[in-house]
């Protein structure tokens, strides 16, 4: 089989390279020339865990190729994948489809034989039917269902393990018209390797596969405020949160992922994912009310950390000098998008805070949405001449730091880790007050 892919960014070149690693032939589109000239050099325009790897191997194996050229490129193909940007619209929240119903019109332009345009782009429910339109409209001669089918197959890859989640999936949804006979056919085709290994595929409706995807983000980014509304109350009451999500996690109608306490939730899905629905829902006079409270709470939760950041200090940041590690929204990835970072940083600097920061992949990014901070060399450096130590991504190499070493870096005394990465009696050994989330704050002897 053959097919095009349009849009390398996160989810297109990720879903190009594990489609290549089946053995398709895949072309991966952009426009954007720069971007396909250096992944043709085997630079990745992300950092994603193996992915530099994949591409290499299937590009030296002749299955994935690299173009600007989309007509071209959807020539013969079985499948064009649509997997373009939907950033949040300015001024009203919605998901915008510029950039999904420019690529249709192109791909029907470019179409000379049959073939299925699968949105996996996260989109609002009722954009397959919209692309349909837009497809037939450039293109009077199509007929839908003889010459294209419209296909929703929506991505639920998480960032720093796209690639094993993409090759070994929870499940894949594959939405398509009533009547989209062929169009099945075609996705059950691309999929066979992973009905092989038995991992479900499950076939809907159109609008239902694109409600799917809003709704799983959407749950999940509830799970994530629900268990940071559960620390507020233990830190209230005594209790610890990570027993508390242990206990509740143990129960399998709950389960015990996205269950962390921590700064809020961040990234390229969650946020916008959420608004979009929110948005969604209001128009079609079904509120979503749940998700409206995720996300008010989730945007006050990330200012909230810059205060007790500041209430560690003795309630007064001015002069004083913030270690900070991590910045990126999450560890294993570069993404910077939505990371409680950004709030965090400028409240602390409004407070009269000065701030050197580290991030083993993240800097390039934060440079580009940070400023008036230091950006450090490694994470000891981040902590030279620091009053307090700050983590605020749990990266792996954060977790067993040298204490002799970061006492050495640092004069102060205090650590806030708001990702909990360390147990409080054996940092408070070390000689630390250590403030976490959902915990007693822990105070050397």
């Amino acid at each position: 089989m053959r097919i095009a892919v349009i849009g390398t960014g996160y989810v297109g070149l990720v879903s190009g390279a594990c489609f290549s690693e089946f053995g398709t032939s895949v072309v991966c589109v952009d426009k954007d020339a720069s971007k396909i000239e250096r992944i043709n050099r085997g630079e990745m325009p992300i950092y994603e865990p193996g992915l530099d790897d994949l591409v290499a191997r299937n590009v030296k194996e002749g299955r994935l190729e690299f173009s600007t050229d989309l007509a071209a490129s959807v020539k013969g193909v079985d499948a064009v994948f649509i997997a373009v940007g939907t950033p949040s619209r300015r001024g009203d929240g919605h998901a915008d489809l510029s950039y999904v119903f420019a690529a249709a019109e192109e791909i029907a332009k470019a179409l000379d034989g049959y073939a299925a345009i699968v949105t996996k782009s996260t989109v609002p429910v009722g954009t397959g039917r919209k692309v349909a339109e837009v497809v037939m409209k450039a293109r009077p001669d199509l007929e839908l269902g003889r010459d294209f089918d419209v296909v929703s197959n929506p991505e639920f890859l998480r960032e720093g393990s796209a690639i094993e989640d993409f090759m070994r999936p929870d499940r894949v949804v594959v939405g398509t018209l009533d009547g989209a006979t062929r169009g099945r056919e075609v996705m059950r085709a691309l999929y066979r390797p992973l009905a092989l290994i038995e991992k479900p595929v499950l076939f809907t409706a159109l609008e239902t596969a694109e409600v799917i995807k809003y709704a799983a983000n959407c749950f999940l980014a509830t799970k994530i405020t629900f268990i940071n509304e559960m620390a507020n109350l233990c830190e209230q009451v005594g209790a610890d949160v990570q027993d508390v999500a242990k206990g509740i996690g143990l129960d399998n109608r709950i389960g015990n992922k996205f269950l962390h306490a921590g700064p809020g939730y961040g990234g390229s899905c969650f946020p916008k994912d959420c608004l979009a629905l929110v948005k969604t829902a209001r128009d079609a006079g079904a509120p979503i009310r749940i998700v409206e409270s995720v996300i008010e709470v989730n945007e006050g939760r990330k200012v909230d950390m810059a205060r007790r950041i500041v209430d560690a200090l003795g309630g007064d940041a001015k002069g004083k000098r913030v270690g900070l590690l991590g910045l990126t929204f999450k560890p294993n990835t570069d993404d910077m998008r939505d990371s409680p970072s950004l709030a965090i940083v400028p409240a602390l600097l409004e407070a009269g805070a000065s701030i050197r920061a580290y991030d083993p992949e993240g800097m390039h990014e934060a440079q580009k949405l940070l400023s008036g901070i230091e950006y450090a060399a490694d994470a000891y450096d981040a902590l030279k001449d620091a009053d307090v130590l700050v983590f605020c991504t749990e990266w792996n190499q954060f977790r067993s730091l040298d204490w002799t070493r970061v006492r050495q870096a640092m004069p102060g005394r205090i650590i806030v880790d708001l990702r909990n990465i360390y147990d409080p009696t054996r940092v408070a050994r070390e000689g630390f007050t250590y403030h976490s989330i959902g915990r007693k704050a822990a105070i050397p002897a």
